[in-house]
């Protein structure tokens, strides 16, 4: 049972309310995890902002995804691994891929470079070293998407502690953690 239920509608605060009004409309309803961030206006805006921001970023919905859901994995946030599985699969992964990349893995050289990385800084605390950075410019990364990784490992983390934290009620189809993260 979640800790902290979401906030309704009504008790939200303008600011949170209108926040809800546009991941409603971007999702058909107002996701779990949405509704109970909006206990917290701010943080409620600094989620949603940086969904916004990285949405549009260079690396693309697919690989964005292919990253929530190995950071997921590693934080055995099932929320996360549930929603990102769903929104991987609507970017035009395959379910084969998604679930190699919870793994993080994948047949593609160049995916498979930025999900060892995303693997990287979420198990070894952002310790990377200058040869992993070159090893991600040998695979096609320019310096912009190399910081664009660590943001959405970043923002990951961030929804998997909430998740977790408040044991929030997954509202997507779940998707089994992998033993390794079990």
């Amino acid at each position: 049972m979640s800790r902290m239920n979401p906030i309704p509608d009504a008790a939200a605060t303008p600011e949170a309310r209108a926040q809800l009004h546009e991941i409603r409309g971007a999702f058909g309803a107002v996701p779990a995890m949405f509704g109970t961030v909006a206990h917290s206006p701010a943080a409620l805006a600094a989620m949603w902002g940086a969904f916004k921001a990285l949405g549009g970023g260079r690396l693309g919905a697919a690989l964005g995804e292919q990253i929530a859901v190995a950071v997921a994995d590693r934080n055995r946030c099932d929320y996360c691994l549930a929603a990102h599985t769903v929104l991987g699969r609507k970017a035009g992964v395959s379910a084969e891929a998604m679930a190699a990349a919870q793994q993080g893995h994948s047949a593609d050289p160049r995916t498979a470079a930025a999900l060892g990385f995303a693997v990287k800084l979420v198990e070894d605390r952002a310790q990377v070293t200058g040869a992993d950075l070159a090893a991600l410019r040998g695979a096609g990364f320019d310096d912009g998407e190399i910081v664009e990784m660590i943001a959405h490992v970043a923002l990951n983390l961030f929804t998997n502690y909430v998740n977790v934290a408040l044991d929030v009620a997954v509202d997507f189809p779940r998707v089994r953690l992998t033993a390794r993260a079990a």
